[in-house]
């Protein structure tokens, strides 16, 4: 899709965003919180989409595949940006996580048959979808610690292991996992791992409860700690073959990463925003805090590092598209470290602006926040991605 197009698109995006999304974020807070059953899809959400699929803000995401809008990573990007800015958003537009990796795992890997049971569903938002990787019992930042067993028995394989931070599992219309185990232990290293499709309704599948983030549930979306006792699937649930998992992992996580960063470029271009705005109204010693220099630091700080993660996260989109996802892989993880922490600091200048009121839900800088830290260990912890960067520079100098 054309340049011109993409900006078409994300003209169109920011207009029902200021219309519509905006204001139906307390809308959306307060039926989440006066329904019967808080892990309830809230009615508006249900409406948002509805007319953002009329106007063809939808799938945007899928580069490389007739299942998508037709974007690029790097056109895609600052549309992604765009939703960031909202918590509700990314969920109006069918471009949310986990969702999106997992609607790119069945368009890339998936036979046809699970593509039209799974793939088509989730591509109308008409199911969720869970990812269910990470383990409470080894260090899943090494993913060849990931001890869940995947067992081939007969006709099927069977499924031993607890899984935690199951983002997606605790959404009421989540009908569908992805699961990462171990399938052969003997194999070499990055051979040992496998992926397969498990539907939610499986016998043997407990989710034992909701994590939550810094006191926030994230419901209907959730995090769920999930238990597999001897889960049956077919073999034909089986991703791409065995022990191919950490190949598809590699295809998943690097989209994901660049549309996490992406989206907290957005959420710190609204810290901003709302830091400005509080700035030039609150007095105090006799001036506007947008007058304190201190303050205006601050601002200006956050103009340069908004700028800064924005070149290098939209340069890192750019090589995956014209690379692939190995060759752009020092600039996704460079891009991973370096914008949520940049969020961070763009948030708390605008929490320590709003004072006390920044670290209460009457502002949306709390839950930021929250969000934003947690994104400092999903994807990959900083420290992980920055041993990567040290051992490819490493490399160019021949040690």
């Amino acid at each position: 899709m054309t340049t011109t197009a993409s900006a078409s698109l994300l003209e169109q995006l920011e207009t029902f965003m200021a219309s519509d999304v905006y204001p139906a974020e307390a809308v959306y807070a307060e039926q989440l919180d006066e329904a019967e059953e808080r892990w309830a899809q809230p009615p508006v959400m249900d409406a948002l989409q509805a007319k953002a699929r009329g106007l063809g803000l939808w799938n945007l995401f899928l580069p490389e595949s007739d299942w998508g809008a037709g974007l690029s990573n790097r056109a895609y990007a600052p549309l992604c940006e765009a939703m960031g800015r909202s918590f509700i958003a990314p969920e109006v537009f069918n471009c949310s996580a986990p969702d999106t990796g997992n609607m790119e795992v069945f368009a890339r890997y998936a036979s046809a048959a699970l593509q039209e049971r799974w793939l088509k569903p989730l591509l109308a938002a008409e199911i969720r979808s869970g990812f269910a990787m990470t383990e409470p019992g080894v260090a899943s930042s090494d993913a060849t610690n990931i001890s869940a067993e995947i067992r081939r028995d007969g006709e099927g394989y069977v499924l031993n292991g607890r899984k935690w931070w199951t983002s997606g599992a605790g959404h009421p219309r989540c009908e569908v996992l992805i699961f990462l185990g171990r399938s052969d232990p003997s194999a070499p290293k990055h051979r040992q791992h496998s992926m397969l499709v498990v539907p939610m309704d499986t016998p043997g599948i407990r989710i034992e409860r909701n994590l939550s983030v810094f006191g926030y549930d994230d419901a209907p979306h959730g995090h769920a700690e999930v238990v597999f006792e001897n889960v049956r699937v077919p073999a034909d649930h089986l991703l791409l073959g065995e022990g191919r998992g950490f190949e598809i992992g590699q295809g998943r996580l690097g989209p994901g990463r660049l549309h996490h960063c992406l989206r907290s470029i957005g959420l710190a271009e609204r810290a901003l925003e709302a830091m400005v705005k509080r700035a030039k109204e609150r007095v105090t010693f006799g001036k506007p805090l947008s007058e304190q220099g201190v303050v205006m630091e601050w601002i200006a700080d956050s103009r340069i590092e908004i700028d800064q993660a924005r070149l290098l996260t939209y340069d890192a989109a750019d090589k995956l598209d014209k690379f692939g996802n190995k060759a752009a892989r020092y600039e996704l993880a460079m891009a991973k470290v370096v914008a949520p922490n940049m969020a961070l600091r763009v948030i708390d200048r605008a929490i320590q602006t709003f004072g006390a009121a920044g670290v209460s839900d009457d502002t949306f800088l709390a839950k930021a926040y929250a969000g934003q830290r947690t994104l400092r260990l999903a994807d990959g912890p900083d420290e992980v991605h920055r041993a990567s960067i040290a051992k490819g520079e490493l490399a160019k100098s021949g040690r």
